[in-house]
């Protein structure tokens, strides 16, 4: 499992590799919840998908993404909000291994 560094911020875009994935990683606060965009390669995986906490985010192998990336509430059990992202709300990825 790998933490993905985040900063509290309503709308941020992090670059990473993840399992030799070149990944661009998309993150929005909307009024109804915090959005993920998940693109490997400029190509999309994922758009528009709300964070929830301790979910998988990408779920299905189809979609061209070894592994998954979660969010986890380290104080409690609430979905994520943008002013806690980075301290409270800490996003992982785990690799397919980790999910099985």
């Amino acid at each position: 499992m790998q933490q993905i560094s985040l900063q509290a911020s309503k709308s941020q875009e992090v670059s990473i590799t993840l399992n030799n994935q070149a990944c661009k990683i998309k993150l929005h606060q909307r009024s109804t919840g915090f959005y993920m965009d998940l693109y490997v390669n400029d190509s999309p995986i994922m758009q528009g998908v709300i964070c929830l906490n301790c979910n998988y985010m990408v779920r299905y192998k189809y979609l061209g993404f070894s592994g998954d990336l979660v969010f986890v509430d380290t104080k409690g059990a609430n979905d994520p909000v943008w002013d806690e992202i980075g301290t409270r709300y800490q996003l992982y990825y785990l690799t397919a291994d980790e999910i099985s």
